[in-house]
């Protein structure tokens, strides 16, 4: 058998996350996979092998995005507005303004994001008035920096046959004033009916849906992003990374997790009806294991499910709490017959009430048998005390998301809704750790403005801001380390998917999926954690990104010849 590697790196600093070679200076990599490492790697080399000298610079396996929405977010770097959830109403309107003027006359301003803390600014007739200025008599409709609600402006409210006596749907709301007009604010479900006239109007092809999650994989790249899980996926999207892969183009391995219910985009089919197209849409590099079920809203809407009520003069009713999508039995229902399929679950679940909810369900499905699926709380940043053992006991995933809990747009707009102690204790991720429990890596991305999981890393170990841009520090107690960290956004990422068999670490016979680092991150100060930088994102040995300095590019060598990267 030929024991020749086709890659070779060599004088590297390589972190393989492998417990039986820990640290190693050089790597082969045969027909897409890790064949050997140290001395057993450069006794791989022959004539043909494509040797990299990378001056010791510091490589580790690719990192791991257990929950973003990739297609989302390459629509709107492809065909959206795009704009940070930081500016203020005028900086935005000016930007709608901007870019409705690049638009024909009927098409639609679609885009985001709004800030959550804009929310009352939005929500009354003289602004959506101004919005209705600034968009030209074109219908809009923008997301907010959760994703979960929309602004919408008349044209399209009229469009979508939205006026002053039409019902709130469930689980939603349309915002009015004291006349009962539309405001242009919709809460959660409110939105879909806007979201389903523009997919009428202005629908997407296959072919356009597949170029935006193309898109969405070549930032994520850019980032050192080679796996990841989107956390609510279309049939559209399935068949769009089937096709991709089919053709060869899918350079990421993906999970899908397919919508169950859906109260925010207007997805058709939902639930059996994706689920009965799973298996035609599986290829080697697509996975669609997971349903996604949204058990709650988010807190700054007031819709995320709570034990204790939300503050008293936060503008909504006395005593409220929130509530939960559907009753404990539906998601049982829902749990079961998923399970019995091997089929595994995200849960969507910003309040502790829903925490609690899934949790005790769980219990429920391990009891009667069913230790395979996979469970994912997603976001879960409220956690009663006694509920953190039970994540490991489950086991039950934490799926977090840093940039949604850290100083920030986000955080500020909760504290305006819940009393200040609870506000405060946001991801308990030193608790779950010392519990047992996994904690996979998240961005939410575009939720999030990047998919940047140094950023990430950054807040786990600092509970600050990145940016610099927010002050101070959010719960310091529930720090954790660097190498725990890193572990999140790689091997325990690969675990919560299902993946750790092909991916996660640089051990023979995985993925030959690994990056170069512009900087080793435990040789520099910690400020500096956030601003590294991805020089290179290799997957199955191939090199799928490159920074563009001049000497970065990999090419043939000449025997043992040797390159610098």
């Amino acid at each position: 058998m030929d024991n020749t590697a086709d890659l070779l790196l060599i004088n590297g600093v390589i972190d393989t996350l492998h417990d039986e070679r820990p640290r190693v200076t050089s790597l082969a990599v045969k027909a897409g996979k890790v064949h050997a490492v140290g001395s057993l790697a450069e006794a791989a080399a022959g004539p043909g092998t494509e040797i990299i000298d990378l001056g010791g610079a510091y490589v580790m396996p690719g990192l791991l995005d257990v929950h973003n929405h990739h297609m989302l977010a390459g629509q709107m770097d492809l065909f959206e507005l795009n704009e940070v959830p930081t500016k203020s109403l005028d900086d935005l309107l000016t930007a709608v303004a901007e870019y409705s003027g690049s638009l024909g006359p009927d098409e639609w301003v679609v885009g985001g994001s709004w800030g959550s803390g804009l929310l009352a600014e939005l929500n009354s007739v003289e602004t959506l008035a101004r919005f209705d200025a600034a968009t030209g008599g074109r219908p809009a409709i923008l997301k907010d920096d959760s994703k979960h609600n929309r602004w919408v402006n008349s044209r399209g409210l009229e469009l979508a046959g939205i006026g002053k006596h039409t019902p709130d749907p469930e689980g939603g709301q349309i915002m009015r004033d004291a006349s009962g007009r539309a405001t242009g604010v919709l809460i959660e479900a409110g939105g879909v009916l806007v979201e389903q006239t523009l997919a009428r109007l202005q629908p997407r092809s296959t072919q356009d849906l597949a170029r935006a999650a193309a898109r969405g994989i070549d930032i994520l790249h850019s980032y050192g992003v080679t796996g990841f899980q989107d956390a609510a996926s279309s049939l559209q999207l399935l068949r769009a990374l089937k096709e991709l892969d089919d053709s060869g183009e899918l350079a990421a391995w993906v999970v899908t997790s397919m919508q169950a219910n859906d109260f925010i985009f207007g997805t058709a089919p939902l639930g059996e009806g994706i689920i009965a197209h799973r298996e035609e849409s599986r290829s080697e590099h697509h996975r669609p294991d997971f349903i996604k079920i949204f058990l709650d809203g988010v807190p700054p809407a007031g819709t995320a499910a709570f034990i204790e009520p939300y503050l008293p003069d936060a503008g909504f009713p006395e005593c409220h709490c929130g509530g939960t999508t559907m009753p404990a039995a539906e998601l049982e229902r829902w749990l079961m017959g998923t399970a019995e399929r091997g089929i595994s679950a995200k849960i969507h679940c910003t309040g502790d009430a829903s925490v609690r909810v899934v949790l005790d369900t769980v219990a429920k499905v391990r009891a009667a048998g069913h230790t395979t699926p996979k469970y994912h709380i997603a976001h879960g940043q409220f956690v009663q005390e006694q509920d953190i053992p039970r994540f490991a006991e489950l086991d039950v995933t934490a799926d977090i998301s840093p940039s949604l809990w850290f100083p920030g747009v986000i955080s500020e707009a909760i504290a305006t809704v819940l009393p200040a102690e609870r506000a405060s204790k946001m991801q308990p991720n030193r608790s779950l750790l010392d519990a047992g429990a996994r904690i996979a890596g998240g961005s939410d991305w575009p939720v999030s403005v990047s998919p940047n999981a140094w950023e990430g890393i950054y807040g786990l170990v600092t509970r600050q801001d990145p940016t610099g841009e927010f002050p101070g520090t959010l719960w310091p107690e529930q720090a954790i380390s660097l190498p725990e960290a890193i572990r999140v956004y790689t091997t325990n990422s690969a675990q919560a998917m299902g993946l750790e068999d092909v991916i996660g670490s640089l051990a023979p016979g995985k993925s030959a999926d690994f990056i170069v680092l512009s900087a080793n991150p435990y040789e520099i100060e910690t400020e500096q954690i956030a601003h590294i930088k991805t020089r290179q994102t290799w997957f199955a040995g191939r090199k799928v990104f490159d920074a563009g300095s001049a000497d970065a590019t990999a090419t043939p060598a000449e025997g043992r010849a040797t390159q610098r990267t």
